[in-house]
């Protein structure tokens, strides 16, 4: 193995994320680690605790070599779309021979056999999915589901009990999807995803981010590594009124055409916005067993963030750009061997922007508002235009 990649939001980078690189660089043998992180938006549907330059700095000091961001249109959307779009971007690297990724269970085999059979969607598994939605289950559940039925009996449901193993399992559907030649390594986590509450030794980055939201840094203090814990406010960006205003001021059209948006749920949000002005008020009203509160949550900022799920597809269809955030010095070489290798243009000088166009153009401007809102809010001072190279014996 040469060139390994692992994407990653780390918000914030902790000592599990740490295992994890070490195992890659020692375990594994990798030459080269190269991370696709989040921006200044996540997954979950939140800004993250810190700025995206601050992050990769972060990740280049805990071992990494390169980071590359995630575009925004992907790093705010469903499991499908995260994993398909970022597995886009480690794709049009043109260097990356294999991927690592945290865990609750299963190996590789688990992964890419059930990938397999949940790519091949037929006219049966469409109705029979659609039979399962109507129960009221969530999409990734409703597909287990009928996988399990029509396919694969002996299907783990612990492929789509955590968010880490749905990602899993997202991954590997899209490495065959983009044809992508690499070798997967699921590596065993030891906490819990969604955990909230600090555990002794290792703990999720879900407890930790609820510990910053409550006022108390100090809690977290030796779950972080030392550069880490330093660079944290006291409390993160908090984003809730901006994305209550953005509701607000949306219409219900204008809200049906954000990803995930469906059954008419665009309605009942503005129903239910009339006599829920706090954001932790309307988001609880608005969830229920089929629509998540990190479903109901992407909705939200997807909708501040005005993406919609057409120019999601639309971007995943296009030829897009390799943009650099930070570099370990040494690792310059690693830069001059994509640039040689990709198909798109790779930003890291203000004279790369130029050759974007089109679509590229229009998914990297989703990325400049995402950097100037975040900034707004936290007060951070970020230049999109700007490539963070690290010298290697900076910490």
């Amino acid at each position: 193995m040469k060139n390994c990649a692992c994407i990653a939001e780390y918000n914030p980078l902790h000592t599990g994320h740490l295992r994890l690189i070490d195992h890659i660089r020692r375990e594994m043998n990798a030459e080269t680690l190269t991370v696709i992180m989040s921006g200044d938006f996540c997954e979950r549907g939140e800004g993250a605790v810190a700025d995206k330059y601050t992050r990769a700095k972060h990740a280049i000091a805990a071992g990494a070599d390169l980071v590359i961001e995630l575009p925004t249109v992907f790093a705010t959307a469903n499991a499908e779309l995260f994993a398909t779009g970022a597995m886009k971007i480690v794709k049009s690297l043109g260097v990356i021979d294999s991927l690592s990724f945290g865990v609750e269970s299963g190996d590789a085999d688990t992964y890419k056999n059930a990938a397999r059979a949940m790519l091949n969607e037929t006219k049966e598994f469409r109705q029979a999915l659609k039979r399962e939605l109507e129960t009221g289950v969530s999409l990734a559940k409703a597909k287990f589901n009928v996988e399990k039925k029509l396919n694969l009996p002996d299907l783990d449901e612990s492929l789509v009990s955590s968010p880490n193993n749905i990602l899993a399992l997202e991954y590997a559907k899209a490495a065959l999807k983009w044809e992508a030649d690499i070798e997967l390594f699921p590596y065993l986590r030891e906490n819990i995803h969604n955990d909230v509450k600090l555990q002794k030794y290792i703990t999720s980055a879900q407890s930790i981010r609820a510990r910053l939201f409550a006022g108390e840094k100090k809690k977290i203090k030796k779950y972080l590594p030392k550069y880490v814990y330093e660079d944290l406010a006291e409390f993160p960006p908090d984003f809730r009124s901006a994305i209550m205003a953005a509701l607000v001021t949306s219409t219900a059209e204008e809200i049906a055409r954000v990803s995930d948006c469906t059954e008419g749920l665009e309605n009942r949000i503005k129903a239910l916005l009339k006599d829920n002005l706090l954001y932790d008020d309307l988001l609880e009203k608005v969830s229920t067993k089929r629509y998540t509160l990190a479903r109901v949550r992407r909705i939200f900022l997807a909708n501040f963030l005005r993406i919609t799920e057409d120019f999601i597809l639309k971007c995943m269809k296009s030829d897009l750009y390799i943009k650099v955030l930070a570099i370990k010095e040494s690792a310059l070489p690693l830069v001059s061997e994509i640039r040689q290798r990709a198909k798109v243009p790779v930003l890291m000088r203000k004279s790369d922007y130029r050759a974007l166009e089109k679509t590229a153009l229009d998914c990297f401007e989703k990325d400049v508002t995402a950097c100037d809102l975040f900034s707004i809010v936290s007060g951070a001072k970020q230049n999109e235009y700007f490539t963070l190279i690290v010298p290697d014996a900076e910490k």
